[in-house]
């Protein structure tokens, strides 16, 4: 992944919770090739292109200690030579064909996708087949492709405190899973990385049968099958490693850590540890939990930025972030950066935060206050049905954390069970110190 493809992450992920809600859900169907990779298949026929989209179960959670970054690695390397194809052919023939093509890796997965005009959907098909299965990882290759990655992570992470604080973050935030594990990885592992151990993860998760091919658009299933049998059909299966979901402590302790940097005020963000859909005991539970996050702060009329960011004024920026979408546990955070003319202490900051969560915790909300939370998540889900990459991300995402990509269409019904009662229960059980982690970032001192 070069920096063009770092923005992109951004974008991609937030598709990702925008689940389908459409009162007819399109025409979908999925088979199992004979070496076990999947395919589903979304009928859209509103344009005559085409998204397809394979996904590899494996990303940096899966990644042991001293080996981290390995999954996004071994996705920048992939491009760099096949049994088919040079450095850069596959994407000249793409460019010629009017496609687009790209691939992001995340904390459970890697994706690889291309969009095209659907007649040259079997082109598609047969890159993502020799990608996955015949790339060379030339060890000449790997080293220059290293330095850039580790270059990205300089600019991306390293030289941007805020990134860097939801990184360290993460590392106390998860304290018995390999979500800790920051996709890019770790400079140190970075700079120990070599060509034989991408080798031995291409070859321990790069199998049909630990994948999920996605396609979306213009096409006819039987001709998709078809088309699947003729460029996979022939790949091997083989066994990979057990992976078992990252699962948190459900009482880790309150945890912080203090960063300074050079900046003009004072930044705080708590993150609380909380089920995902996948590791929730009831799935509503997760739902609720998405709901919470829009109450809190992930709307302009949250709680969060209407009391203490426009009224009070004590905040200059309000950001949140719940991810329903993981194979293991997940965190809610909240983002705030502080007011220097109103407030300067963080400690304070956070206790005026626990004061509005705690009038959550006392008082369910209204439904009308509520109703305003599911209509913007609909809405938006509504919204993404008109992009292709959003329909099939949604859909190989739900595979690939072990879940069946038909809860995208039962959406809207999910969330629209969700009563005040479960708000007020989900903000007791999971928004506690016990459960948190606190990151503040202070200006640095002149010592001069």
């Amino acid at each position: 992944m070069n920096i063009s493809r770092s923005t992109f992450v951004l974008s991609f992920i937030a598709w990702l919770p925008l689940m389908a809600s459409a009162a007819t859900p399109p025409a979908t169907q999925d088979f199992v090739l004979d070496n076990g990779l999947k395919v589903v298949v979304r009928e859209d026929h509103r344009s005559p292109i085409v998204t397809a989209q394979l996904w590899i179960k494996v990303g940096s959670s899966y990644e042991p200690p001293g080996q981290s970054g390995l999954s996004h690695a071994l996705e920048h390397m992939v491009y760099k030579g096949s049994s088919k194809a040079c450095a850069g052919e596959f994407t000249a023939i793409l460019e010629k064909l009017g496609a687009s093509e790209n691939a992001v890796t995340g904390t459970d997965f890697t994706v690889f996708h291309q969009t095209l005009s659907s007649g040259h959907a079997g082109v598609a098909f047969e890159i993502l087949a020799d990608l996955m299965s015949t790339a060379e990882l030339d060890a000449q290759d790997f080293t220059p492709e290293l330095k850039v990655i580790q270059e990205e992570r300089r600019m991306r992470v390293d030289d941007e405190i805020t990134v860097l604080a939801h990184e360290r973050l993460n590392s106390i935030a998860h304290p018995a899973s390999g979500y800790r594990t920051p996709t890019i990885g770790w400079m140190h592992d970075l700079q120990r990385m070599n060509a034989v151990q991408l080798q031995q993860w291409y070859q321990a998760w790069y199998s049909p049968d630990n994948a999920t091919l996605v396609v979306v658009g213009d096409v006819a299933p039987e001709r998709i099958k078809a088309l699947a049998q003729q460029h996979f059909g022939h790949l091997e299966r083989r066994a990979t490693p057990a992976a078992p979901a990252p699962v948190e402590l459900a009482s880790a302790g309150e945890r912080s850590l203090t960063l300074h940097a050079p900046i003009a005020s004072p930044r705080l963000i708590m993150s609380f540890n909380t089920p995902s859909l996948a590791t929730a005991v009831d799935r509503r539970t997760a739902h609720a939990l998405r709901l919470l996050d829009v109450l809190l702060a992930g709307s302009n009329s949250a709680r969060i930025k209407q009391q203490l960011q426009l009224s009070e004024a004590i905040f200059t920026e309000v950001d949140s972030e719940y991810d329903a979408f993981n194979r293991g546990d997940s965190l809610l955070t909240i983002s705030t950066q502080l007011n220097p003319d109103k407030l300067k202490d963080p400690d304070e900051a956070l206790a005026r935060l626990w004061k509005v969560i705690d009038a959550l915790k006392d008082k369910a909300p209204e439904a009308v206050e509520l109703e305003r939370a599911k209509n913007l998540l609909i809405a938006n889900a509504v919204y993404a049905q008109d992009d292709l990459q959003g329909q099939a991300g949604t859909l190989g995402l739900l595979e690939t954390i072990g879940l069946d990509w038909r809860l995208a269409d039962q959406d809207t019904d999910e969330l629209n069970k969700v009563t005040p009662l479960d708000i007020q229960q989900v903000a007791k059980t999971y928004l506690t110190r016990e459960r948190l982690s606190t990151a503040t970032i202070l200006p640095e001192k002149n010592n001069g």
